[in-house]
């Protein structure tokens, strides 16, 4: 496919800034290069990735760096635990929608002026072009307080009803070719990372090829992916995080990996511990000296240098000055901030989530879940789930309407047969 000049700047930036975040390159003044010389950066940042022997890809090498030494625990009440995680990941993730990287004070003015709270701690009165559609689905006025009758589509909703399937399918042992394939079969599109593997596979490059030269493989896309496997492996962090290796693996290199096995393990470990205990769970289940590993450390030193969302986004923003906003690094952090200004309160907790802007749709989804693992369905609010009517929309071919209460069963069923499995 041949680009515009414009699209050649675009995908310079996004390697430039790929290659900045990962080694401290400088930024390329694209803006001045004509089109032959773009190709040829372009081609140049593709090929100058730095190995960091911090930072491997293979899950071997992962290990090897993983200080881990954390023990499993069984949780008790498993099936009121997951369908609290699967009901507190869909109500964080549809607070977050209406207001999706938004800026605090943009998302102030809009609560202000629809008559809802801020942070929101109750779903949006009011939404931004309300008659917009969301993945082909939905209306964006579906995503209201008024108008709430399901969970409506969002790829936060997708990814984990996908997973499941994946999981149902092909087992613990599934191979990074086996997400290829269900991909290809069920996911009709995708963004970012997701959106380029699909169409390297398209093009016949395998699963285990889908990310190569791919400038967004350190962002978000995969820890999206992760809560599937933090839950079959409830109590089991060790487990979740290697679990969900080989679906990082298909879109994600390096941090983006780690974000992954780091959700995973956080939310296996919320089932047993309490969240800020679970997050530092997670933290030995990633590589000791990765700037992700970094990025959490310095995010939990920070308890207590700030009491609102105003305070936790602008020591985010200068930790992580220029950062994409759906980049991993930073929206780990945004949830562990979210976590501690929640202190164990779920309505709290994805409020202050939503309220810290960055992805925070993704991000409150991720706080929902640990959350609601961590409390049960019966510590969450039903204001919160009951407007679903136990209906959930994706964007997967043949699986567009499903049942919430429906999905945590299978989450409970696959959970109780790999502990089974791992048994014996």
């Amino acid at each position: 496919m041949v680009l515009t000049h414009d699209q050649l700047v675009e995908e310079a930036d996004l390697y430039a800034r790929l290659r900045n975040e990962q080694d401290g390159r400088a930024m390329a003044d694209t803006g001045r290069l004509d089109d032959r010389q773009l190709e040829a950066l372009i081609t140049e940042l593709k090929n100058s990735e730095v190995y960091d022997p911090n930072e491997p890809n293979t899950l071997p090498e992962i290990e090897r760096l993983c200080p881990f030494g954390v023990s499993a625990v069984k949780p008790d009440k498993i099936e009121s635990r997951i369908l609290g995680a699967v009901a507190g990941r869909f109500a964080g993730c549809t607070l977050g929608v209406p207001v999706e990287g938004y800026s605090i004070d943009k998302m102030r003015k809009i609560a202000k002026d629809g008559g809802t709270p801020f942070p929101p701690t109750e779903y949006w009165h009011t939404v931004l072009d309300p008659d917009g559609i969301q993945y082909g689905v939905d209306k964006r006025s579906s995503y209201t307080l008024d108008k709430l009758c399901c969970v409506p589509v969002d790829d936060d909703i997708t990814y984990p009803v996908l997973c499941m399937l994946q999981l149902k399918r092909y087992g613990e042992n599934y191979t990074v070719e086996d997400v290829a394939e269900i991909w290809q079969e069920l996911l009709p599109y995708a963004c970012t990372a997701e959106d380029r593997a699909l169409k390297r596979m398209a093009e016949g490059f395998k699963g285990a090829e889908a990310a190569d030269d791919n400038p967004f493989v350190e962002w978000i896309g995969a820890g999206i992916r992760s809560d599937a496997f933090g839950y079959v492996c409830a109590g089991d962090p060790v487990r979740a995080a290697k679990l969900c290796y080989n679906d990082a693996y298909l879109t994600h290199r390096r941090n983006g990996i780690y974000g992954e096995m780091f959700n995973a393990a956080a939310i296996a470990a919320a089932f047993v511990q309490d969240p800020l205990k679970a997050v530092e769970t997670a933290a030995k289940c990633i590589p000791h000296g990765c700037k992700l590993k970094h990025d959490v450390d310095w995010a939990l030193s920070q308890r207590g240098k700030f009491t609102d969302c105003d305070g936790a986004r602008v020591l985010l923003d200068v930790r992580f000055p220029g950062m994409n906003s759906v980049h991993i690094r930073n929206n780990v952090c945004a949830v562990i901030f979210a976590l501690m200004l929640g202190d164990g309160d779920f309505t709290q907790s994805i409020a202050q989530s939503v309220a810290i802007g960055l992805d925070n749709d993704c991000n409150a989804a991720t706080v929902g879940s640990i959350l609601g693992a961590h409390l049960g369905i019966e510590g969450l609010e039903k204001r919160w789930y009951a407007p679903f009517n136990d209906t959930v929309h994706t964007y997967l071919k043949g699986y567009e309407v499903i049942s919430l209460k429906g999905l945590a069963d299978e989450f409970a069923a696959l959970y109780k047969s790999f502990d089974k499995e791992n048994r014996k």
